[in-house]
This record gives C-alpha cells, sequence and structure tokens, in this order.
C-alpha cells in the first residue's frame, strides 16, 4: 500500500466511524423519544420531545456533513499522478505535508503529521492549480512546494 493509499484509508477509516457513531445516537435518540412518549404528558413532556428532536436534528446535519466528506475522500484516486495541485494531490512544502481532499483532522502515519485541507478553504483554494517550487502565503505564512504526488 503506498503512503497515499494509507492516508486515504486512514481518512476513510475515521470517517466511517463518525458515520457509526452518530448513527447510533441518532437511533437512541428516537428510542428515548418513543419511551418517553408513551409515559409523560403535560409541558414538561412536551419541552423535553422538542429538546430532543433539536438534538436529533443537529446530529442529522453533522451525519449529513460527514457523509458529504466521505464521499469526497471516496472519489479520490490515490493512484493518479499530479503535475498540478489537484484533489487527491499529497503537496510536500518547506513547512508541512498537506492531502487535498476535505477539511479533516490532523494525522500521523508514518512519523509524518498530515493535514487535510479542502480545495474551498483559503490554504486549499491557494495551492490547486500550483506546481512545484511554486509559493502560496496564508497568514503571513509562506509555503514553498516541495513535492506533488
Amino acid at each position: 500500500m503506498t503512503f497515499k493509499q494509507k492516508i486515504k484509508s486512514h481518512y476513510q477509516k475515521l470517517l466511517s466511524e463518525k458515520i457509526n457513531e452518530l448513527r447510533f445516537m441518532i437511533s437512541d435518540l428516537a428510542q428515548d423519544s418513543q419511551n418517553d412518549a408513551k409515559g409523560s404528558a403535560g409541558d414538561k413532556h412536551e419541552t423535553a420531545l422538542s429538546m430532543m428532536h433539536l438534538e436529533q436534528e443537529k446530529l442529522n446535519q453533522k451525519l449529513s456533513e460527514i457523509i458529504s466528506q466521505k464521499n469526497i475522500v471516496d472519489k479520490i484516486d490515490t493512484d493518479s499522478i499530479h503535475t498540478k495541485i489537484a484533489l487527491g494531490s499529497l503537496v510536500q512544502t518547506n513547512e508541512m505535508l498537506f492531502y487535498i481532499s476535505a477539511a479533516l483532522p490532523k494525522i500521523q502515519i508514518e512519523n509524518k503529521m498530515i493535514i487535510a485541507v479542502s480545495p474551498q478553504s483559503p490554504l486549499g483554494s491557494q495551492l490547486i492549480g500550483k506546481n512545484l517550487g511554486d509559493e502560496v502565503e496564508i497568514n503571513k505564512n509562506r509555503f514553498q512546494i516541495k513535492s506533488i504526488t
């Protein structure tokens, strides 16, 4: 497995676990609200049900965002070779190692810190289309592109 494949696989696993966790939480809330509906009446009951419903909506929104991120990561072809930075590029700069995918948490693989950035982020949008040796500047930090894979 190549380094890029390891990164993609790690993020896929991370996102799948988060999706399962959120689905479990949503299912628990649905069960709790059904159980609460059977045994309660009055204003307190209505307030509790409203709070559960709001929490369920928040979790559903978060689930939708994570599924969207996973779809982006799933579409990345780790075998493609990039001469210009594009979705799926692994970009080594003078400062850091960036994976152009979705905005995801930092990870460490083979003692290397990888930062996943979205092409729509301020840094990602500046990196997209750049070549080896080009430079970008974000918040007074200058990044020179050392390699693109």
